[in-house]
């Protein structure tokens, strides 16, 4: 497949990018669990169906040592008995937030759980996530970014 627009050949793009990835370090160097920022980044991908940034992130994850049983189970998270309540909860966060634009909402029980497993920091950091991989997802899956060729840590 070929992508429809380079956005790292692009002098606007590029820029755009580049203030992604800085904005990118605050959640980088808070509180946040990184395996579950992975699994955040992971999910939110899925739905979006952006090829690239799933493939990004699990290999990244795998990298970090996530195992292929937890990898390949992110998507029937709902089901699965690998996840620790707190990821559940970023997870649930993650595909309602993920899916408000489909009419969905943050529900109550959700928020909930986010509450009982995270502090201020936490949640903060998890809020700005969701919201960083969704913009990364829709730029890929606009510009058609093909999938497959990423090398864990290629971009930092």
């Amino acid at each position: 497949m070929e992508p429809r627009f380079n956005l790292y050949a692009n002098p606007v793009a590029a820029s755009f990018t580049k203030r992604l990835i800085m904005a990118s370090k605050v959640i980088d160097d808070s509180p946040l669990d990184k395996a579950t920022y992975e699994l955040v980044k992971i999910r939110a991908s899925q739905i979006n169906g952006c090829s690239y940034c799933t493939d990004m992130h699990t290999k990244d994850a795998a990298h970090a040592g996530e195992s292929a049983t937890r990898l390949n189970l992110v998507a029937a998270w709902h089901e699965a008995t690998v996840f620790t309540e707190a990821e559940r909860a970023a997870l649930a966060l993650t595909e309602e937030a993920t899916r408000a634009a489909d009419g969905g909402r943050i529900t109550d029980d959700t928020w909930e759980q986010v509450r009982k497993h995270y502090d201020d920091n936490q949640i903060a950091a998890l809020i700005a996530a969701i919201a960083m991989i969704n913009a990364w997802n829709r730029m890929n899956a606009i510009a058609r970014t093909p999938a497959g060729d990423y090398a864990p840590g290629q971009w930092g």
